[in-house]
């Protein structure tokens, strides 16, 4: 598969060049610090990051990352994708960190959350679309 694959609606899942470590690390810091705010517990963040193991997702908490998969990497940047346009949205900061768990009409109901968590990219991919669509509106 090459870093170019397409997701089922057609969005690139690696939009990003190769990434340093350094770049991945910090990527990893700040969605790390990002389900704190978001109140994402670990079995949520394991599923929103691919299945990652439990062991990983520990050590990257205590702000150990050894290495990151491209996949993982593209589900990173979507989900800041997705905290750049809240801090857009939301001129309090608080409300746009709550708003991932509130239900929306946007969502059948469902809050943004729930449709991330059903563990598929396509998935944060479709929050981060109506997301950017709101902002550009």
């Amino acid at each position: 598969m090459s870093d170019q694959a397409t997701s089922r609606e057609g969005v690139p899942r690696w939009p990003l060049p190769k990434l340093t470590q350094e770049e991945s690390c910090a990527m990893v810091g700040a969605v790390v610090r990002l389900f704190d705010r978001w109140s994402v517990a670990d079995t949520e963040a394991l599923v929103l990051l691919g299945d990652l193991p439990a062991q990983t997702w520990s050590e990257w908490k205590a702000g150990t990352v050894h290495s990151v998969a491209r996949d993982v990497e593209a589900r990173l940047a979507h989900l800041l994708a997705i905290h750049r346009a809240l801090r857009t949205i939301f001129t309090d900061v608080q409300r746009g960190y709550r708003w991932v768990r509130q239900p929306n009409t946007a969502f059948g109901g469902r809050s943004a959350l729930d449709v991330m968590r059903q563990g598929n990219v396509d998935d944060i991919v479709r929050v981060r679309r109506y997301l950017e669509g709101v902002v550009g509106a």
